[in-house]
């Protein structure tokens, strides 16, 4: 029977189990990755594929979520995996789908790409339902449905993301406007959620969805055994079979169409639910049953957003924290700043990589202490996604409005054995996932700010780059310092180009030693040589005021491309910072 006709009846169609997990927790698998075993141990594939069948369950995916990106030894593991799977349904008259997983998100290809290509190999063996699963965002999904249906116009598409139990991705990308946007898509039957939830979590989730925007597709929903927890040196799901059956009966009851089991489920919870869905009708598709509620976004109080958007010109001053405990000093430091006229105190956060005081902490002491408004750094490379939410809630909640978003200078090579980078996203997803967090427990919204280097060798990326911090939700940018006639230059295309406030970098070099040592060991500067060779020779007070005057003179420079300056303190020299705005001023 075609899948449409069979989907038609109102009856729930169900797809297996994992196959990753099972596999893993059979004897001595417990670290190899099964789809290599599509070649070198295909009996024992087959084995699995007939445990999920004999349960109940009426689709199977071939077992190929993750092929690697070498295309000829993809290409091997797919042929056989289909080989495997159609062998396995043929005589309980299943239907068997081709299984995707995400594509690599830095190689060589794009998604769209990557995905054609695994694609173009399950057509050729003959296989016309697709399922693209465990999906952080949807990248190459346009591409990957204009391409199957081009070439099978019968093809069935089913595409499912993978959300939290706030409902987000990993990639910070909400589930319900990827739902939406997929739904939309021509090329596209059936779209749901798998993964990372347990059925709980997703049944509390899709009764939040206006399923009405399905338009007569098909909703998906294949969650997790529950959450896993670690025995020894094995990751295990405790979810209770029946517990999960009775779990799926009620996601049928809210809509979904098409049902099964991710990471955990076994034969067991495929049989356990085959036997709960038994009897049950697809419920129509209705608007959520509890009417989503949306935080109304408030302006909140944000001088620095209100001075900016009065088209004011501003000042933010840099002032790097502490590497010890002894804050006293830093905090003498915010209040001479204040009191010479700084709008904002801006945070780095570890610069170089190196341990320092946590700038979100020290932005909530600025802000309790002395009234200023702080505008902390924040990095992808030393917090997972869950560890970044709970920090912005925390900066909320102290009323920290602004924050600066970057991706983070990598730790030195030789902290890297002890010290792990995290990197689970860089600076144009987090701005993304920030701008979001009003539907995600945030009331008063960000005023976000992007990082831009101006004396970057291929300027255009740059822009290309701040563009799609732009369209994420960045409403603004703090430069690089700028020193040369090609930063400059590279300013003023930047306000040509971009719609966001633009800050102008300025940093006062102090000393030859100085300067020599900004133009080798810190990336993004540029300092010009004949700049470099006007303070050879002098002592600290003539080199302050050499770093006074360039300074108000670049400063002046970029004023007619920038709506504010971006002062960066060297060596808390507070007292020269102050000279410097005295002149802005």
């Amino acid at each position: 029977m075609n899948i449409r006709e069979y989907l038609a009846q109102d009856r729930p169609l169900l797809f297996d189990g994992a196959m990753g997990t099972y596999f893993a927790s059979r004897p001595g698998r417990i670290e190899a990755r099964c789809e290599p075993e599509n070649v070198n141990h295909p009996e024992e594939i087959a084995a699995i594929h007939r445990a999920y069948l004999e349960a109940g369950c009426r689709a199977i995916r071939t077992n190929t979520f993750d092929v690697g990106t070498d295309g000829e030894a993809a290409g091997r593991i797919i042929r056989a995996g289909c080989r495997l799977a159609l062998a396995a349904a043929r005589p309980f008259g299943a239907y068997v789908f081709a299984d995707l997983g995400p594509a690599p998100q830095e190689g060589a290809q794009s998604p769209g790409e990557c995905y054609r290509q695994q694609a173009e190999v399950f057509l050729d063996q003959g296989l016309t339902h697709f399922v693209v699963e465990t999906l952080s965002s949807d990248e190459g999904i346009p591409e990957l449905a204009r391409y199957i249906k081009e070439r099978c116009p019968e093809a069935f598409l089913l595409v499912s993301f993978a959300v939290g139990a706030d409902g987000m991705t990993r990639e910070g990308l909400p589930g319900r406007a990827l739902f939406e946007r997929a739904a939309a898509l021509d090329g596209v039957d059936a779209v749901g959620f798998n993964c990372v939830s347990g059925p709980h979590h997703l049944l509390e989730f899709v009764r939040g969805l206006d399923l009405s925007v399905l338009n007569g597709k098909f909703l998906s929903v294949m969650p997790n055994a529950g959450y896993p927890t670690v025995l020894g040196r094995r990751v295990v799901y405790q979810g209770q079979a029946d517990y999960f059956a009775a779990q799926m009966a009620d996601i049928v009851r809210t809509g979904a169409a098409i049902v099964g089991g991710c990471c955990g489920t076994t034969p067991r919870h495929i049989a356990a639910t085959a036997g709960a869905l038994e009897g049950l009708s697809i419920a129509p598709a209705v608007l959520p049953a509890q009417p989503r509620v949306r935080m109304e976004k408030q302006p909140g109080r944000n001088r620095l957003r209100d001075k900016l958007e009065a088209g004011k010109r501003v000042i933010a001053v840099e002032l790097d924290p502490p590497a010890d405990d002894q804050v006293d000093g830093f905090m003498e430091g915010v209040r001479a700043l204040r009191d010479a006229g700084a709008d904002a105190i801006t945070v780095s956060d570890c610069p170089v990589g190196r341990p320092r005081a946590d700038s979100s902490l020290l932005a909530c002491k600025i802000r309790r202490e002395t009234g200023m408004e702080p505008l902390p750094h924040m990095t992808c490379r030393d917090r997972n996604l869950n560890a970044t939410k709970a920090l912005l809630l925390g900066l909320s909640m102290e009323g920290v409005r602004n924050v600066l978003l970057v991706t983070g200078d990598p730790v030195p090579t030789e902290d890297r054995d002890e010290v792990k980078s995290v990197f689970n996203f860089n600076s144009r997803k987090l701005i993304r996932y920030v701008s979001g967090l009003t539907d995600h427990g945030l009331s008063v919204p960000f005023q976000i700010f992007g990082a831009l280097n101006v004396n970057a060798v291929n300027f255009q990326k740059q822009l290309e780059l701040a563009l799609e911090k732009e369209e994420a939700g960045a409403a603004g940018f703090l430069t690089q310092p700028v020193h040369s006639p090609r930063a400059l230059e590279n300013l003023a295309l930047a306000r040509q180009t971009l719609k966001g406030k633009i800050l102008g970098g300025v940093f006062p070099i102090v000393s030859h030693r100085n300067a020599l040592f900004l133009n080798n060991e810190v990336a993004g500067v540029s300092v010009p040589e004949e700049i470099v060779r006007r303070y050879e020779g002098l002592g600290r007070e003539a080199a302050e005021e050499l770093a006074v005057e360039l300074s108000v003179k670049t400063a002046r420079d970029m004023e007619s491309y920038t709506d504010g300056w971006y002062l960066m303190t060297p060596f808390r020299r507070v007292e020269l910072i102050a000279r410097i705005m005295k002149e802005l001023r």
